[in-house]
């Protein structure tokens, strides 16, 4: 089982929870918890080698708890996710593969993108492609387009893979904290268009990526996982994209495998990711 638990903190809370994980019957193979002093917040993540009724365990749990303890028992193990593109193919890529070759801890469910390009590659791995065109048409009518396909599939997560266009506060709104980015930059930096060649024009010694929870502040929303490599004088504009695509696959397939296996918890705009 895993036990998810977010509160105030208290004394006790520990060792309170693990009493009644043990009346439970229940052995504790991994426990990760943290207190953030600041918020006096509490998170608690624990993984048991055997079962008990979850119902039952939450209402215990609850007893030893402060009343607005939020608690998850058994999030559903493979998750399902829809994936959103542009043009680009590296981030998709790694994901459909890690999805054919069930390493990516969910379903693709479908693919939406507002150019056909990336839709060959999608047919090659059997994951549905819906093309929605941005072009002509009011920003409204296009996210009610892809809405339909989105609510079809009743996705956990949904995942900007280099998606290109930027989503309106209604339809953040509809999936708080579920739709995940992939940002070209170490937040917060190179705003705007062409970021490598801003990277490039300024001589940066480092590159990196950033992964997100999107939210109405655009690329403000809670970080989940980030990383940079070095890079000097001899590289060109487009020796830094290159690096900086890895990068990015490399960063979205970490945070993929935090959120997708429960790790990371989220107050305010915040997390906090037992790796």
């Amino acid at each position: 089982m895993v036990v998810l638990i977010q509160s105030k903190d208290r004394i006790g809370l520990v060792a309170d929870i693990s009493r009644i994980m043990a009346a439970a019957r229940l052995n504790i193979v991994s426990l990760r918890e943290h207190v953030d002093k600041v918020e006096n917040r509490f998170y608690i993540r624990i993984e048991t080698e055997n079962e008990a009724d979850p119902s039952a365990l939450e209402q215990e749990i609850r007893k030893v708890l402060p009343a607005d303890a939020l608690i998850a028992i058994n999030p559903r193990p493979e998750k399902k996710i829809v994936v959103m593109v542009t043009k680009e193919y590296h981030c998709l890529a790694d994901i459909l593969v890690r999805h054919q070759f069930k390493t990516l801890g969910a379903t693709v469910q479908c693919v939406i993108g507002n150019y056909p390009v990336l839709q060959n590659i999608c047919e090659r791995f059997g994951v549905p492609f819906h093309l929605v065109n941005h072009e002509g048409i009011e920003k409204e009518t296009f996210e009610e387009n892809i809405l339909q396909h989105i609510d079809a599939c009743q996705p956990d997560y949904i995942v900007l893979a280099k998606f290109m266009r930027i989503l309106s506060p209604a339809f953040v709104a509809r999936y708080p904290m579920r739709i995940i980015n992939i940002h070209h930059s170490f937040l917060p930096a190179f705003a705007g268009a062409h970021p490598y060649r801003q990277a490039f024009e300024r001589g940066v010694k480092l590159i990196g990526a950033t992964s997100h929870f999107v939210t109405n502040e655009l690329d403000e929303g809670p970080i989940i996982a980030q990383q940079v490599i070095p890079v000097n004088h001899s590289y060109s504009a487009g020796d830094m994209m290159k690096a900086g695509q890895e990068i990015e696959t490399s960063v979205l397939a970490k945070a993929l495998r935090l959120v997708l296996t429960d790790r990371v918890f989220m107050y305010r705009n915040k997390t906090v990711v037992f790796e």
